[in-house]
């Protein structure tokens, strides 16, 4: 487990966010960063065009925010938030429709401060609306109403993977690294967090903490097609498995798990879920395994 270590002065904290199609959301959520009891130095917004970022509603944000257009692509747009914050120390990615608890940022600067070791953190995420129907942004403000500041020590433990939706990266390690989310994990970028989660592995320590709270409302819109993400449930595991930074056995496991889910439940699909479009991507990237010309990439060309 890893041990606390000598507390410094202060770090400074960016927020990046990518997004893409949802300026409504990102309206509506990242305003909510004024309830941090400690504030971003700074707040960056990365997305393919400036339509998607309505920048007149984030003008009067008590901090830095910066716009930054990239093309579309999660890792394309969290690699060009790292290019843009060469003096940050730690950068804390979010999703754009992630609300954080108001004591967040200044648990995640304390415990970057106490735990010298730890390069990746992950918080604890209090409902998950990507695995159902969604979260409202009111619900999710409600679910977050009252909660108390911790008086206690910060703990944390050991985890394989940070979820993307609330993953928070020390700098210093990224440039002596040269690290980059893995650009050939395009559009969605499934398991992306894995891959850079598991190669930041090889330099420090990856750790989940209780007390960094938030909700994941889970917004639908502006998702990625059944079909894609059902090809990148296939495609990006063995990927990920040939360059090491995934075991086969996690892959096996992975495939089986989303094969098996798609394939029970597409006559009777979730209405929020394109199970037959998921089972359709899932066949297609069996057929490309075994006629040689599996690459995530191939969902590029697809709709």
């Amino acid at each position: 487990m890893t041990k606390p270590g000598t507390v410094s002065a202060r770090h400074t904290v960016a927020v990046g966010i990518p997004t893409s199609g949802r300026s409504e959301i990102v309206s509506a959520v990242v305003p909510d960063l004024v309830r941090q009891t400690r504030k971003p130095d700074q707040l960056l917004i990365c997305a393919p065009t400036s339509d998607d970022v309505d920048m007149a509603t984030l003008a009067d944000l008590p901090f830095p925010v910066r716009f930054l257009q990239s093309e579309r692509g999660l890792c394309r747009q969290r690699n060009a938030i790292i290019d843009a914050i060469p003096d940050i120390d730690i950068v804390l990615f979010l999703d754009d429709d992630f609300l954080l608890a108001p004591t967040y940022i200044v648990e995640l600067e304390r415990l970057f401060l106490q735990y010298p070791s730890v390069d990746v953190v992950t918080g604890t995420v209090l409902a998950d609306g990507a695995t159902g129907p969604g979260i409202s942004v009111d619900e999710g403000l409600a679910l977050l109403c009252g909660i108390p500041a911790f008086a206690h020590e910060l703990s944390v433990r050991e985890t394989y993977s940070g979820y993307g939706c609330n993953m928070a990266v020390r700098m210093s390690t990224v440039r002596a690294g040269a690290l980059r989310f893995d650009e050939r994990l395009p559009l969605y970028g499934w398991l992306e967090d894995l891959d850079f989660s598991r190669t930041v592995s090889r330099f420090g320590q990856v750790v989940a903490s209780p007390q960094l709270l938030g909700v994941h409302l889970g917004t639908k819109n502006g998702r990625i097609s059944g079909l894609r993400l059902g090809y990148s449930q296939i495609a990006n595991p063995i990927y990920l498995a040939r360059k090491r930074t995934m075991t086969w056995r996690h892959a096996l496991i992975q495939m089986a798990r989303n094969v098996a889910a798609n394939t029970s439940k597409a006559s009777r699909a979730e209405p929020w879920v394109d199970r037959k479009g998921r089972l359709r991507g899932n066949l297609l990237a069996l057929r490309d395994l075994c006629t040689g010309h599996l690459s995530p990439l191939n969902i590029c060309g697809m709709n």
